[in-house]
């Protein structure tokens, strides 16, 4: 190992609490801090900001972030700062005298990061004045290209910062850009030499589900029943919506807001705010909420209507389960949002494409295969095996002989003379009475009536499964009518057979069975949880700055009682080791205590989070399977087969550590510096084993001994 990967190494842990890196961050750091210019696609939640803010750390001026939005700017300066990292931001929200301020701590280098809205470039040659810019971050990178889905004219200025530090590198940074998109932020940003760094865009966490939009607010409303306390969004396309929905939640006796541009500044700054804090725990919004918001505790993502394309919606659902923990995304989708998305499609200035990428989005919606798959597929990530995580793979769809359905439902139209929409000819094949139908005199035709037997939403599921699959068209110029087509009539004369799939029936919340029994709640957990409010409280900023709920969750289950170990825990650093570790520490002390005097069940003194990886372990699941299981890390898991194998139960090391690793660690005990510590011989290794295979051999090789 290099001097320069032991000082990585030793920045990650010392300032963001990690003893890893994630996938190419490490790569993007050297490449960052070697003066190359860098194009990051990385999925939300991956780890896209410690690749510019890790080498902010030790680069020797201010590392310049470009960033969108106020709240994104304020939320990243709160959890750096809580990092121990010193970080600022300058936008239109401040006076001319903080702005004075600001300046004065860049002079005197009490900033290392110094966060800029586009539209705030002005302070630029400020600060160009009266420091070295070592670094530029452009955060959100893709609001730059008009290919990409959320274009911001503002950050067609940022083209003439590499003209104007031609010898600083610059970093672009986004979690969704398909090929296009990624070419134009390079050429826009004058980094066509970038280094190309595309991350896994697979996010195994989050759950993927699509639902016809029948009953959605009675869905959402039963949903959100069955997850008390938890935190999500539901994205609208209207304004409208998004008040409506967030009355109706209300009513219904939860904490919910509406968020959309049209409320003043100040009422969304609340709201936001409201949210980050746990405060108000359900937001109905407008796509215009959530960019870049790093609240890592969001647990689920319901979309109201179809959005307009697969970038807006991946990154949407990416805000779910940023802390690694099992989160939940649904999608509605309708016949309506088809039609209303075309219109605002219809006359922009990238008319084709806007509908292209619509139809890619409406055939997620409309799959029968793994949706995780299709998504990859989308961004250039092959993937062939079912992803075990999506309504699809979980619930395959059952097929069933339509011919007969589809061959009323076309005749239907073509007794309508193709000159209605869905709904009415769906009234029509059902025989309802109502005005649209009575008024043109359509129930003296031939078939009215003639699907009356079909309830009016499952028919209306088939006649969008047989437009769906070709076997009609809809007409959006002639107030899409339905028409028919070639394969219409191969249907109608030459008895082609038709397969359609059964509708699912959502059951209410109260009725239905989890598939997961949730498991009850650690009591140490909700004290900490507790006490991580109440210091985030008196800091002033949110929960999760604090530690994030997978952090929480170790803290809970490892139950550390010393600085060492409390440091081991992943996303615990020296910053947070000194502001928080004593109080949790106490906690932690004081909850042992009590059970103590208060015993529970236990078998020779084990604690339970240990029998119940025992436990899984005799049914024969794998280390993997276990952690799966359990909510946890295969790191903990291990850990806890090493305390199990300590305390004489029967467990062979062996199945998880190899004899020549174990031999490797066996001549490396002379060789080591500090033969104690497993980050010697990590870094001896080179990294090639990792901390849980040295820790079991080291284990084996003591037991040897004695």
């Amino acid at each position: 190992m290099t001097n320069q990967d032991i000082l990585l190494h030793k920045t990650l842990k010392d300032y963001f609490g990690y003893e890893q890196f994630r996938p190419l961050q490490k790569e993007i750091i050297t490449s960052i801090l070697n003066g190359e210019d860098n194009l990051v696609i990385m999925p939300t939640g991956g780890g896209k900001s410690i690749c510019y803010q890790l080498p902010a750390i030790l680069m020797e001026g201010l590392t310049l972030v470009i960033s969108p939005l106020i709240a994104l700017m304020k939320d990243q300066v709160d959890a750096l700062n809580a990092n121990g990292i010193p970080a600022a931001f300058v936008n239109s929200s401040q006076t001319d005298i903080e702005n004075s301020s600001i300046i004065e701590r860049v002079k005197s280098k009490e900033i290392k990061l110094l966060y800029l809205a586009p539209e705030s470039l002005a302070f630029f040659e400020q600060l160009s004045q009266v420091c070295e810019i070592s670094l530029i971050a452009v955060d959100e990178a893709h609001c730059i290209s008009s290919w990409g889905h959320d274009f911001r004219p503002a950050y067609t200025q940022l083209s003439f910062l590499k003209k104007r530090l031609p010898n600083t590198p610059l970093v672009a940074l986004t979690a969704t850009a398909d090929k296009a998109t990624r070419e134009d932020i390079a050429n826009q940003l004058d980094i066509s030499n970038a280094k190309r760094n595309i991350s896994s865009f697979n996010r195994a966490n989050l759950s993927l589900e699509v639902r016809p939009a029948q009953d959605r607010v009675t869905q959402i409303i039963d949903f959100v029943k069955s997850r008390p306390n938890e935190s999500g969004i539901v994205y609208c396309l209207s304004r409208k919506q998004t008040e409506q929905l967030a009355d109706r939640l209300k009513k219904s006796g939860f904490k919910a807001a509406a968020y959309h541009a049209g409320l003043p500044s100040d009422i969304r700054s609340k709201i936001q705010e409201n949210f980050i804090h746990d405060t108000t725990p359900i937001i109905c919004a407008t796509i215009a909420f959530g960019m870049g918001i790093d609240k890592s505790n969001v647990r689920w993502i319901i979309h109201y209507n179809l959005p307009k394309n697969i970038e807006g919606y991946y990154q949407e659902i990416g805000r779910a389960g940023r802390d690694g923990l099992d989160s939940e995304t649904i999608l509605f989708h309708s016949y309506a949002d088809v039609i209303q998305l075309r219109k605002f499609a219809e006359g922009s200035g990238n008319e084709e494409v806007q509908l292209a990428k619509l139809e890619r989005m409406l055939q997620y919606a409309e799959a029968t295969s793994c949706r995780r798959n299709i998504l990859l597929s989308y961004f250039g990530e092959t993937a062939t095996e079912k992803c075990g995580n999506c309504d699809v793979c979980n619930h395959p769809p059952t097929f069933f002989d339509g011919t007969v359905i589809a061959q009323k439902a076309l005749s239907g139209i073509y007794r309508l003379q193709e000159k209605e929409p869905l709904n009415v000819v769906v009234d029509f094949l059902r025989g309802s009475q109502n005005a649209a139908i009575l008024d043109k005199n359509y129930h003296l035709l031939k078939t009215y009536g003639v699907a009356k037997d079909i309830s009016w939403k499952d028919l209306q599921q088939y006649m969008v499964q047989l437009t769906n699959q070709g076997f009609c068209e809809i007409a959006f110029h002639e107030n899409n009518a339905l028409k028919l087509n070639e394969l219409s009539k191969e249907v109608l004369f030459n008895g082609m057979k038709v397969s359609l799939t059964r509708p699912v029936e959502f059951i209410k919340a109260d009725e239905k069975t989890p598939q997961k029994a949730s498991k009850p709640q650690n009591n140490l957990f909700e004290r900490l949880r507790v006490l991580r409010l109440e210091l985030a409280t008196a800091k002033g900023v949110p929960a999760y700055v604090v530690f994030s709920d997978a952090t929480l969750k170790s803290i809970a289950n490892e139950r550390p009682v010393t600085d060492e170990a409390f440091l081991e825990i992943e996303g615990v650093g020296q910053k947070k080791l000194h502001d928080y570790g004593y109080d949790f520490i106490t906690e932690i002390i004081k909850f042992n205590k009590e059970k103590v005097v208060k015993p529970v069940k236990k078998k020779k003194g084990k604690s339970a989070t240990h029998l119940e990886t025992l436990d899984l372990y005799k049914q024969g699941l794998s280390i993997e399977e276990i952690a799966s299981e359990r909510g946890l890390t295969p790191n903990t898991i291990q850990s806890h087969f090493v305390k199990l194998y300590n305390e004489g139960i029967k467990i062979d090391l062996s199945d998880f550590v190899s004899e020549k690793e174990i031999e490797a660690v066996k001549e490396a005990q002379t060789k080591v510096e500090n033969p104690k510590s497993l980050k010697s011989y990590y870094e001896y290794f080179n990294e090639q084993l990792d901390y849980a295979a040295i820790k079991m051999a080291l284990v084996i090789l003591e037991h040897e001994e004695e």
